[in-house]
């Protein structure tokens, strides 16, 4: 039985009262102010807000890429923010799986070779990761493209293989950070569509400053000036945005 089925009765994520804020000169930067939130297993969220608003800030709390100045970060059951270092680096490889905007892919290794390194890492033998990685890349409709490097592939190839990177250790949620910034509309789509069919497996959290591609999540959080908006004030449909402190489950 999958994983997150088992554990479905508790969210995949919690935030409690977190909050972030750093110094820019003699200011105080406020990123994140209060923000408490629930979110549950096996579903897309997007999180929306306008460039500065705090969205990439609260992805990588979730992500354990950051720490909160106050409060509690919980992931699959472990409070990421109070993890020591080994602990932390063994969630970010297990737990999670990261999609960046700018793809990350080495350039010198193939797409075959790019989705098998992170379970290298994990020390899954050689036969294995490259069987898996192959499947991977066959189910994404790559299954051409096993041995080109990344120059050899389009925007959304590129981000085809690394959506396959991100989920090849199994992960209980994948966060994708404006997964389609560098896309035309058509690519895209299909990134988006491909993140929908992992949401059936596992937590897909995805930043994004696009509202109509929001709309293909389970459910919308909308955030300005580090703090979640109610659907009044986020002036969209309130089945679209998560209340604070509730469960999107």
């Amino acid at each position: 039985m999958n994983e997150a089925a088992e554990t479905s009765a508790s969210p995949a994520i919690r935030l409690l009262g977190v909050s972030k804020s750093y110094h820019k000169g003699d200011e105080v930067v406020h990123a994140l102010f209060d923000v408490s939130l629930e979110i549950g297993e096996c579903c897309m969220v997007a999180i929306v807000g306008p460039s500065g608003s705090g969205k990439s800030t609260l992805l990588h709390m979730i992500g354990g890429m950051d720490e909160p100045t106050q409060g509690d970060v919980i992931v699959a059951g472990q409070t990421v923010n109070r993890l020591a270092e080994q602990e932390l680096t063994r969630f970010r490889r297990q737990t999670v799986g990261f999609v960046f905007q700018t793809f990350n892919l080495i350039p010198n290794l193939t797409a075959l070779e790019n989705v098998a390194l992170p379970m290298e890492f994990n020390g899954v033998p050689k036969a294995a990761r490259l069987d898996r990685a192959t499947a991977l890349l066959q189910r994404f409709n790559l299954g051409q493209r096993l041995k080109h490097r990344p120059g050899e592939l389009s925007g959304g190839e590129m981000q085809r293989v690394a959506i396959a990177r991100a989920v090849a250790n199994e992960p209980r949620l994948v966060l994708a950070d404006e997964p389609t910034g560098n896309l035309d509309s058509r690519s895209g789509q299909i990134v988006y569509e491909l993140l929908r069919e992992i949401a059936r497996e596992r937590t897909v959290v995805v930043v994004t400053h696009s509202e109509e591609l929001a709309r293909l999540a389970d459910h919308v959080i909308y955030i300005r000036d580090g703090q979640l908006l109610d659907a009044a004030r986020a002036a969209l449909p309130a089945s679209l945005v998560v209340p604070t402190g509730q469960s999107t489950s």
